[in-house]
């Protein structure tokens, strides 16, 4: 057996866990739990048939990896019993994807419920949806693509941050903790998982949008462009005063560091640029439209925010209908 293969032998049997959504982050995540010694479920729908047939390749910065699911399903109702952890990786379109009833059929007493997602405010309605079940909240730090059906490209970073919603962190997120930890993924636990989303949406909100409304800009055009680069800091602080507005300050110098940071990335498509250009929907509300929410309900101005918000929007629709 080789460092390809996505389970080891002689490891202790890890959770039982099903991943919602096959996409770059479920595939990754997914592939790196079973290389941990998860049983690793997956439920996908345009990729099913792909996946089933062949598995999911992820050529990665860590080592290439092939996994090979336990079962593939269309749907909840087929998982035979619920796991001990759904890890939910779709994006967040709640006019396209209602997650809580993708997901109810496989939803046991003692499941717990791992979104791995973009935005702030995201985790309501799987609490309201299933208020007994352990809801987790995970936030990715990674450069990763989905190329093909059943196969992804890892380019760069990895981390997970995972935390109980809305705060704490629990025994399920220790072992979630040790399992990415133990096959090179960087995970830590965060007792205040509602921050740490403030904290990504920094770069979310800037990021995102700017490399879409930019024309297609990746990472590296955005920094190299003196005008572009100021609406990022300018959009940044806005972040900033919603989170401080709504009880979740942050770093003085979180702005700068995530421009540092981005600097020494590779330079890279994200996320809402990649599905722009698919002409997929993109996660509008969920990076943009739940801050504008809190803004109006804060009574914090946002105007920088706020032109991204409506143009977006435009853009997202237009995209949409071709």
């Amino acid at each position: 057996m080789t460092e390809s293969d996505a389970k080891t032998e002689g490891t202790t049997p890890g959770p039982s866990v099903l991943v919602v959504g096959t996409g770059a982050i479920g595939a990754f995540y997914g592939g790196k739990l079973a290389q941990a010694g998860a049983a690793v479920s997956v439920m996908c729908r345009s990729d099913y048939d792909v996946v089933r047939a062949h598995g999911i390749t992820v050529e990665s910065t860590l080592g290439d990896f092939h996994l090979k699911p336990v079962a593939v399903v269309r749907h909840a109702r087929e998982v035979p019993e619920p796991p001990q952890i759904i890890l939910v990786a779709t994006k967040v379109i709640p006019e396209m994807v209602d997650v809580s009833a993708l997901i109810a059929e496989a939803v046991g007493p003692e499941t717990a419920i791992l979104l791995i997602q973009n935005g702030i405010a995201i985790e309501d309605p799987v609490v309201g949806a299933f208020p007994s079940n352990e809801i987790i909240s995970g936030l990715a730090f990674i450069c990763v693509t989905r190329t093909a059906f059943g196969r992804v490209v890892h380019q760069d970073f990895g981390r997970l941050t995972v935390g109980c919603y809305p705060e704490g962190t629990s025994s399920r997120t220790q072992a979630l903790a040790r399992l990415f930890s133990s096959v090179g993924v960087p995970c830590e636990e965060s007792a205040n998982i509602v921050t740490d989303r403030w904290r990504k949406l920094v770069w979310n909100a800037a990021f995102n949008p700017i490399s879409v409304l930019g024309g297609g800009l990746n990472t590296r055009e955005i920094l190299e462009s003196a005008g572009a680069l100021k609406l990022v800091r300018r959009i940044m602080a806005e972040v900033c005063l919603l989170a401080e507005a709504d009880g979740h300050p942050l770093p003085s110098g979180t702005v700068e560091a995530n421009i540092e940071g981005t600097r020494a990335m590779k330079p890279y498509k994200t996320s809402m640029l990649l599905d722009f250009e698919a002409r997929r929907p993109m996660e509008v509300e969920a990076i943009l439209g739940n801050a504008m929410r809190a803004a109006r309900r804060l009574g914090v101005p946002v105007e920088h925010l706020e032109v991204l918000y409506v143009l977006l929007r435009l853009a997202d629709v237009k995209n949409r209908l071709g």
